[in-house]
């Protein structure tokens, strides 16, 4: 067997119980799985900068604020650019940029994080 085409399997545990496939998984459990393995592997061999594209948008508010702590706490000497729609992301941030389009033209704007401690 091709290791290199076999692919990659995965069991998760949620409480007490085993998941065998991430089809026995929920939108937002297979996104914790997936971005937490990301994650890990990036603990692993580390890069300067990570962009990730909504990456919480199937979490719920919990798991979105404990996401954007885990790249905060375990990150610290990389730079993440991530586009998100959730407050939860947000209070972790150290700079935060909004962006809006008004009569036809994009504006981005440096924002004060607020909620940053």
């Amino acid at each position: 067997k091709d290791l290199v085409l076999s692919g990659l399997e995965i069991k998760v545990k949620l409480g007490p119980l085993w998941k065998d496939t991430l089809d026995e998984l929920s939108g937002g459990q297979r996104s914790l799985a997936g971005l937490s393995l990301v994650l890990a592997l990036l603990t692993y061999n580390p890069a300067p900068l990570y962009i990730l594209d909504e990456v919480d948008a199937a979490l719920d508010m919990s798991h979105t604020q404990n996401i954007g702590l885990v790249i905060k706490k375990n990150f610290r000497n990389a730079q993440f650019i991530i586009v998100s729609l959730k407050d939860g992301m947000f209070s972790n941030a150290n700079v935060l940029f909004t962006t809006k389009f008004m009569n036809g033209i994009s504006n981005v704007v440096r924002a004060e994080n607020k909620k940053k401690d």
